[in-house]
């Protein structure tokens, strides 16, 4: 069963890595609330607030940064899951200058109609 979920993970992760804002907002509720590395730290709260936030992202990441999930970990119940991740974020210049840091991804899922959405989408860096 978790496969339904790692391949939506999987599949958003490339989607971030195109820039494809349509296949990554896809498999995302309606009330998303996510923390994310940059501002605001309260949170963005809602599909459009979550859409808003990508264009700046991506084209920082067509400037030839990584996203690539390195380690993936997937729990599932009946009705919610979580999913975590570390990921490779960051220019070749970033990724060489620190090798071993690691964008962690924790994302809370649920059923709606049969399907998986991702209702919270948290990224951190450890400092």
């Amino acid at each position: 069963m978790s496969d339904e979920i790692r391949d939506l993970v999987v599949r958003w992760a490339a989607a971030v890595h195109r820039g494809d804002l349509a296949a990554v907002t896809a498999d995302h509720a309606p009330d998303i609330v996510m923390f994310d590395v940059p501002p605001p730290h309260d949170g963005v709260r809602g599909l459009d607030a979550y859409r808003a936030v990508w264009p700046d992202f991506f084209a920082w990441q067509a400037s030839g940064a990584v996203f690539e999930i390195v380690d993936l970990h997937v729990t599932e119940g009946a009705e919610v899951a979580y999913a975590y991740a570390l990921l490779r974020c960051g220019t070749p210049e970033d990724l060489a200058a620190a090798p071993n840091t690691r964008l962690r991804l924790t994302l809370g899922l649920r059923k709606d109609n049969g399907r998986w959405v991702v209702a919270h989408e948290h990224h951190s860096f450890a400092t």
